[in-house]
């Protein structure tokens, strides 16, 4: 018996008739569609890369921020 993958599992739950009809080795007739489908969720997934990147390199610029902030008061302070 052959493992079962989580994507079968989804497809089963989402629509039980594709799910037969790739278990069957049958190829969908809307192929330009599933293609441009695929294409839209490989570019979403770079926007969600990139605006995880960004999220990161502001948290880090204040904590660089908050860090000379805190050097600049004990120097500042410390100094009179």
């Amino acid at each position: 018996m052959r493992p079962i993958k989580a994507s079968e599992i989804g497809s089963y739950l989402y629509c039980r008739r594709a799910w037969w009809y790739r278990l069957r080795g049958q190829t969908s007739l809307n192929q330009p569609e599933m293609a441009a489908g695929t294409e839209l969720h490989r570019q979403h997934g770079r926007k969600v890369l990139v605006a995880g990147m960004q999220r990161a390199l502001a948290f880090f610029a204040l904590l660089a921020a908050c860090m000379m902030l805190t050097a600049f008061g004990l120097i500042y302070f410390l100094g009179n």
